[in-house]
């Protein structure tokens, strides 16, 4: 029995041993692993400043993230110097939950740190959700620190390349605009695309053009046109703002007051014509008919006359004619 409890001691101690051993080789081995899989990025977020944890970078591989993607969009942020996770409110979860929702986290990392800088205010919630939305939030950022220019009428989306209006004169103008834009970032969500403001512009350069006396008028302040239609604040509802709208080409058309005048005057001609004739046709209509009632009438004559004789002889006969001459 003395030497029993020695030998037992002696075993336990192998097989904890040994458990120790498996244990120290299998988190060997699955820091190995970690290393070979996470440990470059683990270290460029470590070194960034980046608050990633290695269980985080662990689980995005179970949750289907693509975690360099997630690394590199938080690692941007903090480099940027936009803040810390409870001002920018870009923490490793909502960037996750933004990557399985299907957003570009990238763009929208961009936008954000864009913006930060052209001291816009756009938050994360914002950011994600214009990029959630189907819009190019960095564009938008870009678009609203440097305005862009879109033709009206706009070539890519119809075969007509000026707009044609008509002066109380009746004489055509045929204009081509150009609009400048910025993106207004409050109105993004819901707000019109440019397709709006194009038709908008067309119309108000339509409506002014109409409202002139004479093309003259037009043709010597073109600018009267941008005047009247960037009062009628046609950039409500919409995701731009219109910074300015200038008349790049007018030319004169044709003189469509005189051409309906015209054919007005030939229309007239012509109805003139037709009651013209329907007089002529009535009037021939009306001697056909004294014609037929003449030959008529002489048919009765010649009726009459015939009968004459007829009477005479019976006359003859029954001696009244003799009795009269007596």
């Amino acid at each position: 029995m003395d030497f029993g409890i020695p030998c037992l001691l002696g075993a336990l101690n192998e097989i904890w041993l040994a458990v120790v051993l498996v244990a120290a080789g299998v988190f060997a081995l699955s820091l190995v692993v970690f290393v070979a899989i996470y440990g470059r990025l683990w270290f460029q977020a470590y070194m960034s400043g980046a608050k990633i944890s290695p269980l985080s970078l662990i689980g995005m591989t179970f949750r289907q993230v693509d975690a360099r993607t997630i690394v590199q969009g938080k690692i941007m942020a903090v480099q940027a110097g936009i803040g810390t996770e409870k001002q920018s409110g870009i923490t490793t979860r909502r960037l996750e939950a933004h990557y399985l929702a299907g957003g570009n986290v990238p763009n929208v990392i961009r936008a954000i740190i864009a913006s930060h800088r052209a001291d816009i205010d756009l938050d994360f919630d914002r950011a994600a959700a214009i990029d959630l939305a189907g819009r190019d939030v960095l564009e938008a950022v870009r678009t609203s620190v440097y305005p862009k220019v879109i033709d009206c009428p706009d070539v890519r989306q119809s075969q007509r390349t000026t707009l044609s209006a008509i002066a109380k004169n009746g004489v055509e103008l045929k204009v081509r605009a150009r609009v400048t834009v910025r993106t207004n970032i409050a109105r993004l969500i819901g707000g019109a695309t440019e397709e709006t403001i194009i038709a908008r512009v067309g119309e108000g350069i339509i409506t002014s053009i109409g409202s002139s006396d004479t093309h003259l008028q037009v043709m010597e302040n073109p600018d009267s046109i941008s005047r009247a239609v960037l009062a009628r604040g046609l950039d409500a509802q919409t995701a731009f703002e219109i910074v300015s709208i200038d008349i790049a080409d007018i030319d004169v058309g044709e003189n469509i007051g005189a051409r309906l005048q015209a054919d007005q005057a030939e229309a007239d001609t012509r109805v003139a014509q037709a009651k013209a004739e329907v007089r002529r046709a009535m009037a021939t209509a009306q001697e056909q008919e004294m014609k037929a009632t003449v030959a008529r009438n002489r048919a009765k004559v010649v009726l009459a006359e015939a009968e004459v004789p007829l009477a005479m002889a019976a006359a003859f006969r029954e001696g009244n004619l003799e009795r009269s001459k007596r």
